[in-house]
């Protein structure tokens, strides 16, 4: 099945579960894996280039695609600038995903060099609601790393992981984020799995969760770009189709429509926060996961969506967020992908 018509692909790579944080919302385990090498770094970039390739010659037509490097915490990979230089050299668009707090001016600027053309780091509101989800001393030592990104001429991106515990404070956010020197600000739920599984009676109640959006999509700019990836908040912010919109997905969620996640052992998901593996680059074939998953095909297919979603006429541009109907399945012992996203305020 060829992807969805705006020809946009990522890969998500995580290259370590390590982190030098403890966040109390982290949606991995922290589990030790054995990481990819530099050498399979190397063969997975050149087999992605080869599909990319290949779907290029197939449809005639031309992928925007980037790579989004993350972790646990990528600084702590000492061959992260060799990976980022073998990106560069493929040419990929990179993006990096970090908290912030090991990026000194020397780190900065090497991100610069080699052409990365954006980082996104973790902010999750002020520093005493920061430093009480992240650890004492986080917010600082973060701000320090977001000052020398800055100073480096890198684009940089704020994004809190909106929950009860600080969904309220989010506003502020805009002060902060122009403080910093950032461009843009983003956000997202919170999906209660991995470490965070316990924070699953912390999650925003639909009507808070749409409250806090049109705060948001209020707030006067002041020069700052508000982002998301969050499907719900899409259809806010966007109106959303008038009728129903048909069987084909053609944006919202990215699982199984868009993009792929490597974990650090190679194992290939359809989201970051969607733990249900699909292979693994070490013995699988990146493109016949994409092109066979069984998992894959049912999140493409609105058929065998069930409840609310199922029967939404904005299916095909939202079909909810898959992570958050996967956890919250979870905690009622089922387990099902294609459910509810129970955090859904819009009306079919």
């Amino acid at each position: 099945m060829p992807i969805s018509t705006n020809q946009e692909f990522f890969v998500q790579l995580h290259l370590t579960e390590r982190c030098n944080l403890h966040c109390s919302h982290c949606y991995q385990t922290g589990r030790g894996k054995e990481e990819l090498s530099l050498g399979e770094i190397r063969e997975l970039l050149e087999e992605f280039t080869d599909m990319l390739e290949a779907w290029t010659a197939a449809y005639q037509l031309e992928f925007a695609t980037s790579l989004n490097v993350t972790g646990g915490e990528p600084f702590l990979r000492p061959d992260l600038f060799a990976i980022l230089d073998e990106m560069r050299s493929r040419g990929f668009t990179v993006y990096l995903l970090t908290n912030g707090t090991l990026i000194d001016a020397e780190g900065a600027a090497r991100l610069a060099a080699l052409d990365v053309k954006g980082v996104q780091v973790s902010i999750e509101g002020p520093e005493e609601i920061h430093d009480a989800i992240r650890g004492k001393g986080s917010f600082a030592a973060s701000r320090r790393g977001i000052g020398h990104l800055v100073a480096a001429g890198l684009p940089v991106t704020l994004n809190a992981t909106l929950s009860e515990i600080n969904g309220d404070r989010f506003r502020e956010m805009i002060a902060i984020c122009t403080s910093f020197g950032a461009q843009r600000l983003g956000f997202s739920r919170l999906v209660p799995s991995g470490r965070g599984a316990h924070l699953a009676d912390r999650m925003m109640a639909p009507e808070k969760v749409r409250a806090i959006y049109e705060d948001i999509f209020s707030l006067p700019a002041e020069g700052i770009e508000i982002v998301t990836g969050d499907p719900v908040a899409s259809q806010m912010r966007g109106g959303g189709p008038d009728g129903d919109c048909g069987p084909v997905a053609t944006g919202g969620c990215a699982a199984g429509i868009s993009g792929l996640t490597i974990l650090p052992d190679g194992t290939v998901v359809p989201c970051r926060r969607l733990p249900v593996p699909l292979g693994n680059v070490r013995t699988d074939s990146l493109r016949q996961i994409w092109a066979e998953s069984a998992i894959l095909e049912s999140l493409r297919d609105r058929g065998r969506y069930t409840g609310r979603c199922g029967t939404c006429r904005r299916w095909a541009h939202c079909r909810g967020c898959r992570a958050i109907a996967y956890a919250a399945s979870l905690a009622q012992g089922e387990g099902d992908l294609l459910g509810d996203d129970p955090q859904c305020f819009i009306s079919n």
